[in-house]
């Protein structure tokens, strides 16, 4: 008797530890499939490969969008997330990019209205690799091969940002198409591009 109660308590910690698996993996795909079903205090720790809530950071997605109308586009698009805090004293984030042109260098933006984004805020520059996936890290450990040093941003979106009361572009350009150092897009290429879902505010808790 025993014996049996025994074998019927590893077979329910067996099940119920497959059964928490199975749901994790679901709320993963869910998540990176379907946005709005997403909670958005979800953060990857891309050095230990597995998903983690963490209260302190925020995910947003950007997608690749028509031009011609500025809807998203649909499977087989490219997309990518950003997930980051909201307030620090420097910007931290992770970006993940996929489905992106393979061995093209990436930039990472906050774009301010209007054009040429006069103003805007490199955040980092990354490599798609073979299979069209970039990442930037701008957060954690500087050995990782992915890792750009987090600036100082000010709060986002900046005064002189169009969008002030609403909140900050963040895009994903061709390298070739912005200039880091004047701080403005040369280049327009959208079809390339990553565009934001959704506005993000960013507060620059020691005011620099």
């Amino acid at each position: 008797m025993a014996r049996k109660i025994g074998i019927l308590t590893i077979t329910t910690i067996l099940v119920t530890l497959m059964t928490g698996s199975m749901v994790w993996a679901e709320c993963n795909c869910v998540c990176d499939t379907d946005p709005e079903q997403c909670q958005s205090r979800v953060s990857t720790r891309v050095q230990a490969g597995r998903m983690k809530m963490l209260d302190r950071w925020l995910r947003v997605y950007l997608y690749e969008k028509d031009p011609a109308t500025w809807d998203v586009v649909g499977r087989g698009g490219a997309w990518g997330f950003l997930d980051y805090r909201p307030q620090a004293t420097v910007f931290k984030f992770l970006f993940v990019g996929k489905k992106l042109e393979p061995f093209t260098d990436y930039t990472l933006i906050y774009y301010p209205d209007p054009w040429p984004g006069t103003g805007l805020i490199c955040l980092g520059t990354g490599t798609a690799d073979e299979n069209g996936k970039v990442k930037i890290v701008g957060k954690g450990d500087p050995t990782n091969p992915f890792y750009v040093a987090p600036i100082t941003t000010g709060n986002l979106p900046a005064d002189y940002d169009a969008n002030a009361e609403q909140g900050a572009k963040i895009w994903l350009v061709l390298s070739s198409d912005v200039d880091c150092v004047t701080q403005q897009m040369t280049g327009w290429t959208p079809t390339e591009y990553l565009f934001e879902n959704s506005l993000i505010t960013f507060v620059d808790t020691d005011g620099k």
